[in-house]
């Protein structure tokens, strides 16, 4: 096959050439956010999974549909560096600014950018991250107390009723909202609450990892009831063939069924594997049709490429101890693992591990479904540390 024409897209976040199973999802939120711009009760979307299924590329999808029905929407993606006023506030700037352009608006758009000149000055000594450009001089009392869940909740308001008057709606995408500390969590929570209570066009569809639920549960407890967490897991299989099939055909090539069936074997489904498989399969084939052969070939590669990125990466941030913890999970298979377990498989007390789990948490690679246990948030990560950690060597330490 000709790899220039190859119409696989493995890549973080990177669109793929056929973005299957997620229409329902898809829906679900643009029913959510044209409730919103038409100030009716609307939940915000936070969409948790593991890594590789594809939540960035559809809050991504997401953003532009939204965007294509005039609906002012702004992207963040949260680093584990940065405070949630310093993401926002450029962002808010971008739509505000765009908002005081129009004549019905602009009246509530630069009152709103007031607010916003006030909300970074006022938070500047807290947040000293905060960097955004002053179009308008701050308003006395406006989103300048320094308090972040007053002053974040007075900026949404004032952003909102600005939207609202556009006839339209703001909607924050934010990524990897796990990595926000609780303490913003609960002020952005509280800010996106008493938007809702005023009937304001304020909504936010978020993704992040499993344990965002517990975040944002223990930020407030109201929260279950602020937001809907629906799973973005593995697809279907048929949704699985789609991807891979529907790229190729397009393309006049096509795929032996054996072929297809281990692809989906090896790569159970998952999003971004399919992508990985596909890429590696369409060059290690000669001629269409590409058969189960090809696939076996192509598996080799796709594993090293995987091993080399997308598992390597997270396992060279790991400190010696927390490497030693994970390959124990590994050793118990694909999980989830009691924390008991665990232990027993480093001759370990339980308590003696509490804090190397709690920093593998902090650092996203395990997740805790359920109290005592601990989950991969990276599929298929225990076979990787079983090549990556072979023997026994790593039970020393």
């Amino acid at each position: 096959m000709d790899p220039i024409a190859n119409p696989y897209a493995p890549g973080a976040g990177t669109q793929p050439p056929e973005l299957a199973g997620r229409d329902n999802l898809r829906e679900t939120v643009r029913i959510a956010v044209e409730r919103t711009r038409r100030c009716l009760s609307a939940k915000s979307m936070l969409m948790v999974g593991l890594r590789g299924v594809g939540k960035t590329v559809l809050l991504d999808r997401m953003r532009e549909d939204a965007e294509a029905s005039g609906i002012k929407a702004i992207r963040i993606e949260a680093p584990e560096s940065r405070s949630l006023p310093a993401m926002l506030a450029p962002q808010l700037r971008v739509a505000l600014l765009s908002l005081s352009r129009q004549e019905r608006s602009k009246e509530r758009a630069i009152r709103a950018l007031r607010a916003l000149a006030g909300f970074a000055r006022g938070l500047k000594l807290k947040y000293g991250d905060i960097e955004v450009g002053i179009d308008y001089e701050p308003e006395a009392g406006l989103a300048d107390n320094g308090d972040l869940d007053i002053d974040l909740s007075t900026l949404l308001e004032e952003t909102g009723e600005a939207a609202k008057s556009a006839d339209t709606a703001l909607v924050m995408f934010i990524d990897e909202l796990q990595y926000v500390e609780e303490e913003e969590l609960a002020s952005l929570i509280t800010a996106l609450h008493r938007a809702a209570q005023r009937g304001l066009p304020i909504m936010l569809v978020g993704a992040g990892l499993p344990q965002l639920r517990g975040r944002m549960g223990r930020a407030k407890s109201y929260a279950e009831r602020l937001f809907d967490f629906p799973e973005v897991g593995p697809l279907s299989a048929d949704a699985a063939r789609q991807a891979i099939e529907k790229p190729a055909a397009s393309a006049g090539v096509a795929f032996e069924k054996c072929a297809l069936d281990r692809i989906i074997r090896e790569t159970q489904c998952y999003p971004y594997f399919l992508q990985e498989w596909g890429k590696h399969v369409w060059d290690a084939a000669d001629v269409s049709p590409i058969t189960e052969k090809d696939v076996e070939t192509a598996s080799r590669v796709a594993i090293a490429a995987l091993d080399e990125s997308f598992f390597r990466v997270r396992f060279d941030r790991l400190t010696p101890a927390e490497k030693r913890y994970i390959r124990a999970m590994a050793e118990l298979g694909p999980g989830p693992h009691r924390s008991g377990d665990v232990a027993a498989c480093l001759d370990r007390k339980v308590e003696s591990l509490a804090f190397t789990r709690s920093t593998l948490i902090e650092k996203g690679m395990v997740w805790s479904p359920n109290h005592g246990d601990t989950a991969f948030t990276v599929p298929l990560f225990d076979e990787f540390m079983r090549r990556a950690m072979p023997g026994e060597e790593w039970r020393k330490g």
